[in-house]
């Protein structure tokens, strides 16, 4: 039998009514709370860089090839795509490779009139990642006999318009000659993301096409998703280097550099938040178990003086520590993890998405981060521990059994 364990086991139930009880369940709250903290606030943060990047990726996937134009304007010249998307193909790190067009135009109802930008995509390659951003009506239909005379539009477009699901409006493109098109509302589709609800529209690359006059091999450009997006710089440089000299290669973090941003100093916030609890909680044991040598001075001195070693007593108290240390992890993990599930699966907390780009606060569930945060606050409470159990080796036996 560990008789320091054994020792501990009985401080544990004769500390009931006394400070140190007090104090105990202070210190055991104070682990507990800031484990679920840190438990929500990475969940919540992954969440939230997930869904924005999510959305982000659905218009334009990791990295976007097209013809080098200094003018930088949307109706860029064509590339010729099933040569290059052969190519492509030959990086084992590329996943997804999109299609698109664009093209300006001006949308004319009977009472509004408004200026978008019509990009074509092609399913002919991989589903879509815009169906995950459709909240009415369908997704676009791709027959192959003819270009598609659907498209859809964005809440904030079809508000401005007056459009709904079943509608139909005249598309003016701008061009020599001018051409006009007639198209049909499929469905609605919302991201929060201003950059991309109050410009675009989405429609059939042909008839993108057919407007320009350009033969099925020519696109506007290419998106590609990569299969990890940790290595988006490493790639997009290798890439680069296969590709010919007229064409160019933008990364989506330079092309929304600002909202990229945005979640990286989300992070550091959470970061400098996080310490901070950590420190609290460390501080709460390390007070909680100076009171407890305090309140067992003269015990510490009877155990002196029958034979006991300081690191027999020191193990006392490091036992007395890692008890409330697994109490109040236990704690936290179920309150943590059960507020995450709580939002997961009720969406209890909703959210304006004027302000933050969706509806409800958003839960990322990542087993990794997870295990980390306990494995951080186990060892991080285990050292606030140890250290005021070296005030033992200072208690002499005489002056602590007349200790009172």
């Amino acid at each position: 039998m560990n008789i320091s364990r054994y020792i501990s086991s009985k401080i544990d139930g004769a500390d009931s009514g006394s400070f140190t009880s007090s104090v105990t369940k202070i210190a055991i709250i104070s682990i507990a709370l800031g484990l679920a903290v840190m438990i929500v606030s990475f969940s919540i943060l992954e969440g939230f860089r997930n869904e924005i990047q999510s959305k982000i990726f659905s218009f334009g996937a990791h990295l976007q090839i097209s013809k080098y134009d200094t003018n930088n304007s949307l109706n860029a010249e064509p590339i010729s795509g099933p040569r290059l998307i052969k190519t492509l193909r030959r990086s084992p790190q590329v996943d997804v490779i999109q299609p698109f067009a664009r093209k300006t135009a001006i949308i004319k109802t009977k009472d509004e009139v408004l200026g978008i930008v019509l990009k074509g995509i092609d399913e002919k390659t991989s589903r879509s990642p815009m169906r995950q951003n459709l909240v009415a009506g369908q997704f676009l239909t791709f027959p192959d006999s003819s270009a598609s005379n659907d498209v859809l539009l964005s809440r904030k477009v079809a508000d401005k318009l007056r459009l709904k699901v079943g509608d139909e409006a005249l598309f003016y493109f701008i061009q020599n000659p001018p051409r006009v098109r007639k198209f049909q509302v499929r469905g609605i589709y919302q991201t929060g993301l201003d950059e991309f609800d109050e410009v675009y529209i989405i429609g059939d690359i042909r008839q993108i096409r057919e407007l320009n006059a350009w033969p099925d091999s020519l696109v506007g450009g290419l998106e590609v998703t990569l299969r990890d997006f940790q290595r988006l710089d490493p790639v997009s440089d290798n890439l680069y280097e296969t590709l010919p000299y007229d064409l160019k290669l933008d990364k989506i973090t330079d092309q929304y550099a600002q909202l990229f941003d945005w979640l990286k100093l989300l992070n550091k916030n959470v970061v400098i938040f996080l310490i901070l609890i950590i420190f609290v909680a460390t501080f709460n044991m390390v007070a909680t178990i100076f009171i407890m040598i305090l309140e067992r001075t003269n015990m510490i001195g009877v155990l002196k003086a029958i034979g006991a070693t300081d690191n027999q007593i020191r193990s006392m108290f490091f036992f007395r520590g890692l008890s409330l240390t697994l109490r109040g992890m236990l704690i936290g993990n179920l309150i943590g993890l059960g507020f995450c599930a709580l939002q997961y699966y009720t969406h209890l907390i909703p959210l304006d998405p004027e302000n933050y780009y969706m509806d409800r606060v958003p839960i990322h569930w990542d087993l990794t981060i997870i295990i980390v945060l306990n494995v951080a606050t186990f060892l991080t409470s285990l050292l606030a521990v140890l250290i005021p159990t070296y005030l033992i080796s200072r208690i002499m036996p005489v002056a602590a059994i007349k200790f009172d």
